[in-house]
């Protein structure tokens, strides 16, 4: 089959996208044959802030029916792909708009959150970040995973302090993520995960998706999307080509303010990392971009059966196995 035709015809999921949302990101999905992405609607927000973020996209999403629709269970996604569409999966990158309210678990739930971050870069009531001494997860945090894995709401560990992401992985009943991240081995930061962080969730029956933020790959800006292929395959030695899948971590459309509130502790507080210049790798600059990947994929060698597990096929089956249909 050609690779037009396979990426036509894939499911094709994004597990990290955290861009402006507009219709020219709704846009750009269909253009790039986005089948489904889990798309970040909380960071540093309270509560009532994620609510009113929420509030917003649902408007947006309503607005602009004919392109995109909301991802509640894996048969929506295989819907959207009927369809013609995008389906948009609402994710948190911190449980802090979980507060200290087990409840409100289940609340975000029935607004369609289907995956939600444990902290993001520094310490919260769960647990902590990659970017401080780690304390690991807390008895709050254990009550809040039991609650997401009730409901049906996935764990992702991304930018998770190492030893709070052990004992979530070990703690949780289902399968949990890193939802976008990179290897250690290819360069150091602390971000990136080690071989045997990634070898550690995977044989407990998790998942990783891989991100191609620049600043985390070893060439940096320089990199190509040849280069993010190398990382792909670089976790897919470790993990096995059933618990990988792609998470780009697309900001496009955001601006110099986005990522200054973004590496702020609490969005405003004391600086925890500076990026520098944020541009995409070579040959996937944008969404719309997406098919290089694919060919890309292909082009490295892989055999087709495990193109179409990466680019989407082992998040259904993963995300299946959380939300439970």
């Amino acid at each position: 089959m050609p690779t037009s035709s396979l990426h036509d015809d894939a499911i094709i999921i994004d597990g990290l996208i955290i861009a402006k949302w507009d219709r020219a990101l709704f846009e750009d999905m269909r253009k790039g044959g986005l089948t489904a992405a889990n798309c970040t609607v909380s960071v540093w927000e309270d509560f009532e802030a994620t609510v009113d973020n929420i509030v917003g996209v649902s408007q947006l999403m309503r607005d602009n029916a004919e392109l995109v629709r909301p991802v509640l269970t894996t048969r929506d996604i295989t819907r959207a792909k009927e369809e013609g569409k995008t389906g948009i999966i609402l994710g948190f990158q911190n449980a802090y708009a979980f507060e200290d309210n087990l409840g409100y678990v289940e609340v975000f739930k029935k607004l369609g959150v289907g995956i939600t971050q444990m902290c993001y870069n520094t310490q919260n009531l769960v647990g902590t970040g990659c970017y401080e001494r780690d304390g690991g997860l807390s008895g709050y945090g254990r009550e809040v995973i039991a609650e997401m894995n009730r409901v049906g709401m996935m764990c992702d560990l991304s930018h998770v302090g190492s030893k709070t992401s052990e004992e979530v992985i070990l703690e949780s009943q289902k399968p949990v993520c890193y939802s976008h991240c990179l290897p250690t081995g290819l360069k150091e930061h602390p971000r990136n995960k080690a071989d045997d962080e990634l070898k550690f969730i995977a044989d407990h029956g998790g998942f990783v998706g891989v991100t191609m933020f620049t600043p985390f790959l070893r060439a940096g800006v320089n990199a190509t999307i040849e280069d993010y292929v190398e990382a792909i395959v670089y976790i897919m030695n470790i993990v096995g080509e059933d618990a990988i899948g792609i998470g780009t971590d697309f900001t496009q459309g955001q601006d110099e303010a986005f990522f200054e509130w973004l590496t702020h502790d609490k969005g405003y507080a004391r600086r925890l990392t500076r990026f520098g210049e944020i541009i995409n790798p070579k040959g996937i600059r944008t969404i719309g971009e997406f098919p290089n990947l694919t060919q890309a994929l292909l082009d490295h060698g892989l055999a087709e059966p495990v193109v179409r597990k990466i680019m989407g096929e082992n998040w259904v089956r993963t995300l299946k196995d959380v939300w439970g249909e």
